[in-house]
C-alpha cells in the first residue's frame, strides 16, 4: 500500500460512497463478473455508483493465479492515467495487490 494506491475484498455499490469519503478518486475492479456466483455485484452495477459519487472507474478483470505481463502492463497504463489516490478491489485484495507489485517490480509505475 502506498500513499496513492489501497487495496479491498469485493465493494458493493453501497459502499462507494465511502470509498469517495476516504478520499480516493478511482477504482479498479479486477474480479471477473460472476466469479462469485449471482450474489456478486456486478461491474456495470458498481461503475453505475462510482460516476454517480464522481470517481473514475476502470473494470479489469484478472484470474487469480493467471496473471500475464500483459494485464501487467494493462494496469501500470490505468494506474498512470487515473486520478489517484485509486482504490483496488477483487475478491480479497490479494490478486490486485500481486498486480500492483508486479508492474512495481517491472518498474511500469510512474510514482
Amino acid at each position: 500500500m502506498s500513499e496513492n494506491v489501497g487495496f479491498a475484498g469485493q465493494i458493493s455499490p453501497e459502499q462507494v460512497s465511502q470509498v469517495h469519503e476516504k478520499g480516493f478518486k478511482s477504482i479498479i475492479n479486477n474480479r471477473p463478473d460472476m466469479e462469485g456466483g449471482p450474489d456478486q455485484p456486478t461491474s456495470a452495477q458498481i461503475e453505475e455508483a462510482a460516476r454517480n459519487a464522481g470517481l473514475d472507474y476502470v473494470y479489469q478483470p484478472v484470474v487469480a493465479g493467471q496473471i500475464t505481463e500483459l494485464d501487467v502492463r494493462a494496469f501500470a497504463n490505468h494506474y498512470n492515467e487515473l486520478p489517484k489516490p485509486l482504490l483496488m478491489f477483487c475478491r480479497t485484495g490479494n490478486r490486485s495487490n500481486n498486480l500492483y507489485q508486479l508492474a512495481k517490480q517491472m518498474d511500469l509505475l510512474d510514482d
